[in-house]
């Protein structure tokens, strides 16, 4: 049996001011084929695959020449469709000049936006279709931040959907997605699927699913899989900052050969969503940027230490706001956790830049108003190093080549400075730039969710403050202002009046 492996991952913030062009995959390792791609995820979907694939016998992967995660990971904006065709176009090549193929897998996202193509995941799964046939069997893996409905299932066998947020399943859904291709593509499963859209539209930093009712909703999948035989339930959540007609919460339910029972299991899925939806949109408390340095101060006065302030709304990692009140506040060994400024990062490169040397720099801010004002920071260079090891599954991209500062200033307090956006999801990343977590009281990073495995599942944090400016930017909870010419926002809850389901 031969299996083509393709990855073409990416999650479009369609309100950036930038576009993705082909210079923001193309680096050192990407794009990657062979056993290069094969093994470039191996703690995500394609490592799970590639390890279950290689456990069948008479088992041959290839490797179609695939672009790596983009150097801006997900500040990324439209991808232009020159970009997107020139990487679509090589993969059906190859494709045709490796053929024929039993089997293909591929490894995506779900929420990628291109300028004037219409469901890009889709689409690729549509000319992968024409290329090797109608009798073999194409399966995707997903995030559960993807805006699909039912067109993939339309040219693709399966999909299936990490479940968790933080997305720790992604592994795994590689490893299940091996197992059933190589079954299907054996004649033991003829898959059968449902896909039930209810019309709620959430912002990502509502949807921990280590909470209720987010909590519930992925539980109730995996009862569905546990008490039915050869079931998979797909629970996305939607990616509100992709301006895309299809966006929002989506339940998919596969079945070997029982379409009434996939369509059973979705209607149900959904009718629970929306049920919940009062309680998936109000659930979690947001803070202004003022008001959580505040209340970090007062946690920290009575022993509560340490603290986390994420900034769940910097999609560019460029926003200086929650580092202006950290200054204006007093803040005291504070690890602010990045600041992004890939011109600061070049000129202080130019300038040899050395751990020592004095600092005295305006940092941040700039790239639109969601950034802010630089803000100037004068102390010592602290460290000078690479990026910090991924860490917790997903693709490396391309921080090895990446040049990062740090720099300690005030009482205590460091900033790094990063050439792109950094979600920061462990404190033991930062021992990777030579810096110890253990001599700070509190942690201000750029992230919505993904932190929690490292700062929250681990117990190391007391005290978690989710903040964003009062101005409702590009990242907001505030769905409402943003300026939407896709999606029809008064088509969904909680944004629309008397809406029902189903």
């Amino acid at each position: 049996m031969r299996i083509a492996v393709i990855y073409f991952v990416h999650e479009t913030v369609t309100f950036l001011p930038y576009d993705t062009t082909l210079d923001d995959f193309i680096y050192e390792g990407s794009p990657a084929r062979g056993e290069a791609l094969l093994g470039s995820d191996p703690r995500g979907a394609i490592g799970g695959f590639v390890k279950v694939a290689r456990e069948h016998a008479n088992i041959e992967l290839v490797g179609i020449e695939s672009p790596l995660f983009p150097k801006r990971g997900t500040a990324s904006g439209w991808i232009d469709k020159t970009t997107y065709y020139h990487f679509v176009d090589k993969m059906v090549a190859e494709l045709k000049a490796q053929g024929p193929f039993d089997v293909v897998y591929l490894a995506l996202h779900g929420a990628m936006g291109v300028r004037g193509v219409e469901r890009p995941e889709a689409e690729l799964a549509r000319r992968v279709r024409q290329v090797v046939g109608p009798k073999a069997c194409i399966g995707g893996t997903f995030d559960p931040h993807g805006n699909e409905d039912a067109e993939f299932l339309r040219h693709a066998d399966f999909a299936f959907c990490v479940k968790y947020y933080p997305h720790y399943d992604y592994y795994l859904q590689g490893e299940r997605m091996a197992r059933v291709l190589i079954r299907a593509a054996r004649g033991d499963y003829k898959p059968a699927t449902a896909t039930r859209k209810p019309p709620i539209i959430t912002p990502s930093v509502l949807q921990w699913t280590g909470q209720s009712p987010w909590m519930d909703l992925v539980q109730r999948a995996l009862v569905w899989e546990a008490r039915e035989p050869d079931v998979y339930v797909n629970f996305y959540y939607g990616f509100a900052f992709m301006d895309s007609a299809e966006a929002g919460m989506c339940f998919q339910a596969i079945t070997n050969g029982n379409p009434e029972l996939a369509n059973r299991i979705a209607e149900d899925m959904a009718n629970t969503a929306w049920r919940l939806r009062d309680e998936l949109v109000h659930g979690t408390k947001v803070y202004y940027m003022k008001d959580a340095v505040k209340l970090g101060k007062e946690a920290l006065a009575k022993g509560q230490t340490p603290i986390v302030f994420a900034d769940h709304s910097d999609r560019t990692g460029a926003a200086t706001w929650l580092l202006e009140q950290i200054i204006a506040q007093k803040m005291s060994k504070t690890l602010i956790g990045t600041i992004a400024d890939a011109d600061a990062i070049e000129a202080l490169r130019k300038r040899g830049v050395r751990p020592g040397d004095p600092f005295d720099m305006e940092i941040g801010g700039r790239l639109d108003d969601s950034a802010g004002k630089p803000v100037r920071i004068t102390g010592t260079v602290n460290t000078v190093s690479g990026a910090p090891q991924r860490r917790g599954g997903g693709a490396v991209g391309s921080g090895g080549s990446q040049l990062w500062v740090s720099v300690r200033f005030g009482d205590g307090n460091v900033v790094i400075i990063s050439p792109y956006l950094h979600q920061n999801t462990d404190p033991e990343a930062w021992t990777d730039l030579g810096i110890n977590p253990a001599d700070f009281k509190a942690f201000a990073i750029k992230s919505r969710v993904h932190f929690r495995r490292g700062y929250y599942d681990s117990g190391f944090a007391k005290t978690i403050l989710l903040c964003e400016p009062e101005q409702p930017f590009v990242g907001t909870v505030h769905l409402e202002a943003l300026h939407y010419q896709h999606l029809q926002l008064d088509k969904f809850y909680p944004y629309g009046k008397n809406l029902s389901y189903p």
